[in-house]
C-alpha cells in the first residue's frame, strides 16, 4: 500500500514539474464562422447576428406554444406547431439564400462584361471594379460601392477584395475575385480574354441550371404540398378542442411523433435526390 501511494505521489510530482517547465500552451485560434453565420451571409443579411435569429426562433416557438395550448388545450399538438414556428426563421433564411444565389448567378455575366469593357477602355482594375457600383447590375452595386470605399480609404487592393468576398458570400463571386487577384499580381496581360471566357461560361451554366430547375419545380412544389397538408388539417382541427384532445393520449402522441418523423425524412430524402449540384465556396 505504501509503495502504491509513493508511486501515485511521484507521478503527480512528475506531472506538476512537466507543467511548470513545459512550453506555454498555444493560444486557441479563432474558429471560422458558424453555419448560421454563413447562412446569414449567403442570404444577404450579414447585419443580423446569429444570436438574434436564435432569440427570434425561441420567442416564436414559445409564443406559438402558449397560443396553441390556449386554443386546442392539447400540449402535444401545441408542441408540434411550436417546433414549426421555431424552425420558420431558419427556413426563411435558407429560401432567401437560394433566391439570392439564383439572382446573382443571373447577373454575374453582365457584371463581368462590364469589367471587360472597362479594362479594354484603359481603366485600372480597381477603378473598373469601383465602376460596378454605378454601372453594374442592381444586386451587385452595394457590395462594389463598399469595395470602392474600402479601397479609397486603405489603398490595399488585396484586403479590399477579401472584404468584398465576405460581403458577396457567393461561389461565383469567389471565382471572379480570385481571378482578378491573380491577374493583378502577375500582370494581367490576358485579363480581357479571361473575363470574356468567364462571362460565356457563366451564361451557359446559368442557362442550363435554370432549365433544370424549371423542370423539377413541379416535383418540389408537389412534395412541399404533400408534407404541409396533414399539418394544415391538424391546425384546422385544433379549433375543435373535443376532437383534437384525442392526441393527448399516449397513442395520439405516438401518431404525432411518427407523422413528424415520416414527413421530415421523406422531405429531406426528396430534396437530396432532386438536388442539383451546388458550387461550394472553396476559396473563402
Amino acid at each position: 500500500m505504501g509503495a502504491l501511494l509513493g508511486l501515485v505521489g511521484g507521478l503527480g510530482l512528475l506531472l506538476l514539474l512537466s507543467w511548470l517547465t513545459g512550453p506555454p500552451p498555444r493560444p486557441r485560434t479563432p474558429s471560422g464562422p458558424s453555419r448560421l453565420a454563413r447562412l446569414l451571409a449567403a442570404a444577404g443579411a450579414s447585419g443580423i447576428t446569429p444570436a438574434a435569429v436564435v432569440t427570434l426562433s425561441a420567442v416564436l416557438a414559445g409564443t406559438t406554444f402558449v397560443v396553441m395550448v390556449a386554443v386546442s388545450r392539447t400540449p402535444p399538438v401545441a408542441l408540434v406547431f411550436a417546433v414549426l414556428a421555431g424552425w420558420a426563421p431558419f427556413g426563411v433564411l435558407a429560401a432567401r439564400a437560394r433566391r439570392r444565389t439564383r439572382e446573382l448567378a443571373e447577373v454575374w455575366p453582365e457584371a463581368v462584361d462590364n469589367l471587360a469593357s472597362a479594362v479594354r477602355a484603359g481603366l485600372s482594375l480597381p477603378d473598373a471594379l469601383a465602376g460596378l457600383a454605378v454601372r453594374g447590375p442592381e444586386p451587385l452595386r452595394e457590395p462594389f460601392e463598399r469595395f470602392a470605399l474600402d479601397y479609397q480609404v486603405t489603398g490595399r487592393f488585396s484586403e479590399s477584395l477579401d472584404r468584398l468576398k465576405d460581403r458577396l458570400a457567393d461561389p461565383v463571386g469567389d471565382r471572379v475575385v480570385e481571378g482578378l487577384r491573380v491577374a493583378r499580381e502577375v500582370g494581367g496581360g490576358e485579363l480581357g480574354r479571361l473575363l470574356r471566357n468567364l462571362s460565356g461560361y457563366l451564361r451557359d451554366d446559368a442557362r442550363t441550371r435554370s432549365e433544370l430547375e424549371a423542370r423539377q419545380s413541379w416535383t418540389v412544389n408537389g412534395a412541399r404540398l404533400a408534407v404541409s397538408a396533414p399539418w394544415l388539417v391538424l391546425l384546422m382541427l385544433s379549433f375543435q378542442s373535443e376532437v383534437v384532445q384525442r392526441y393527448s393520449s399516449p397513442a395520439g402522441v405516438l401518431v404525432l411523433g411518427f407523422a413528424a418523423v415520416a414527413c421530415v425524412v421523406a422531405y429531406r430524402l426528396m430534396l437530396r435526390l432532386g438536388r442539383l449540384p451546388r458550387e461550394r465556396r472553396i476559396l473563402a
